[in-house]
Parts: structure tokens; sequence; C-alpha cells
């Protein structure tokens, strides 16, 4: 080519030119590759989904027969009382496991912890991890990054019953106060029917506490209440430690989530076994 002639632009071909082929205004916009296959992963992508769907279909499975079960939660003995039945609010409670009160009917439909057990569902529903998780495994929206989402449309969380995601923040409260309970039942556990001792149970009671209260600590809406609202750190230096210590919990939550499923699982297990007399609580003194 001479003078002032222009040379032709090379034209793509292939995937490039299924990308950045005209639109039917006759408008040139990027637009999703023309190929028949869903995605181009490669990868066991569907993995994760999976397991996700495995292990918290077993966790509900598992905690729904137990809490229905309403047998083998309390040891008197040791005053060892499964999480799962705390506060032990129902008229058929043991008297000694009903540490503030029991007010509530007596039904094989009404769990003995109907107060508290609801608002931890809905605290673990709305978490911001468990969104993710059931998102992605059980509702497939989407199952992976670069992976079409399965549904047609796509509203958000603003109509119902999404929208009640927002009152997360609400559920935390009552988390809150549902751990504190749980810590009490953890500390009153040192004082058996022969006075102050200790075993694995307690132990066991213990380390479930902690990672309650590392999974509650950690999460997004506890960030927010400790410095979400701050305009400067400078002038509330205690808020700011607080807000840094949460934070540094939020980077885990994910992981405080899932192994607080596993405490929570065991530590009603453990005290199960010792109940219905599978075993003995190994006691140290």
């Amino acid at each position: 080519m001479t003078g002032t002639e222009a040379s032709e632009p090379e034209r793509p071909t292939g995937t490039a030119a299924a990308a950045t082929a005209p639109s039917p205004g006759g408008v040139n916009a990027p637009s999703r590759a023309r190929i028949s296959l869903r995605t181009l992963r490669q990868d066991r992508y569907w993995l994760a989904p999976a397991l996700t769907v495995i292990g918290l279909s077993a966790w509900v499975i598992y905690a729904t027969v137990r809490v229905f079960l309403q047998e083998n939660y309390w040891v008197a003995e040791h005053h060892y009382l499964t999480p799962f039945y705390s506060p032990c609010i129902s008229n058929a409670c043991v008297p000694e496991s009903a540490h503030i009160g029991r007010v509530l009917a007596d039904h094989p439909l009404l769990p003995y912890a109907a107060f508290s057990l609801p608002f931890l569902l809905l605290f673990r529903l709305t978490c911001y991890y468990y969104r993710k998780a059931y998102y992605r495994s059980f509702w497939l929206s989407p199952p992976a990054c670069a992976v079409p989402d399965r549904h047609k449309s796509y509203t958000g969380e603003t109509r119902f019953p999404l929208i009640l995601q927002n009152a997360h923040r609400y559920f935390f409260y009552a988390a809150l106060i549902v751990t504190l309970i749980n810590t009490y039942d953890a500390i009153l556990a040192f004082d058996g029917e022969d006075g102050f001792g200790m075993g694995l149970g307690n132990l066991v009671l213990l380390v479930n506490v902690v990672m309650l209260w590392a999974y509650t600590l950690s999460c997004h809406s506890c960030r927010h209440v400790t410095g979400g609202r701050l305009k400067s750190f400078s002038r509330n230096p205690i808020r700011y430690r607080w807000w840094t210590f949460v934070s540094r919990l939020n980077t885990r939550h994910m992981q405080y989530a899932w192994i607080t499923l596993g405490t929570l699982a065991f530590t009603d297990f453990y005290v199960m076994a010792v109940a219905a007399g599978w075993f003995d609580d190994l006691r140290f003194f």
C-alpha cells in the first residue's frame, strides 16, 4: 500500500469473531461467545458445591433427629447439658437442666429449646458465608465462577423470601444472647453432684463455647456494630481496637462456620453418649 491508502484491518476469526460480532442493532459490542458448552472450565468446579450439599444435609438431618428425640440431653452426675437443648424451657425438661425456668408446653413437635433454636437457625441461614454456600450448592446460583446461573432471572435479595436476609443483624443479637447462655451452661457444668470437678465433657463444652464465640464475633454484623458507623477511629481508640480484633476474626468466618457445625454435633453426641450410658465421662479430678 502506498500514498494515503489504509490497509484493511484483519478480521477476527473463531471465538474472537463471535465475541465481537455486531449486535442486532448494528453496533459492535461485546457479547457472550457462541459456544454450545455451558462453560469452558475443565476443572472439577462442581466438587465444592457437592461437598457443601453433603455436609450441610448431614448436619441438618442429625440436628433435626436429635432436637425431636427429646432424650439423653442431660447428664445429672456432671451437669452436662447439650447445646441443642439449651436453654431447656419445656415443662418436660429435667428440672435441674432448666436453668432459666420451664415455660413451654410439653408437646412432641415442640423442641425443648424452641425459643432459641429458631433464632439460631435464622442467624445461620442469613449469615453472609452460608448464603454463598447454599446459593452455590443447593440453588446453583451460580455453582462456581465462570459457570452460568441455572436460573433464567435474577432479582437479588429484593423480594420475599430473600429480602429477609436483611434481618441478619437482628438475628445476630439473638445469637449473642444464646451464646452467653451456652457459656453459662459450660461454667455450671464444673459443679456436679459431687461438687467442683473437671472431666473430658467439660473440655468438650468449653471448646464448643470458644468456637461459638469465634463464629459469632467474626460475623459481619458484629464488625459493623463495633466500628461500622464511626467517622473517626482516632477519636474512638477502644472501639478501633475492638473493630480491628473483630476484623481479624472476620477473615476466618468461613472456617469458624464449618468448625462450629462440627463442635456442636460432637458436643451433642458426647453428652448423648454419656447420658445414655454408652461410656463414662473421663474425669480428671
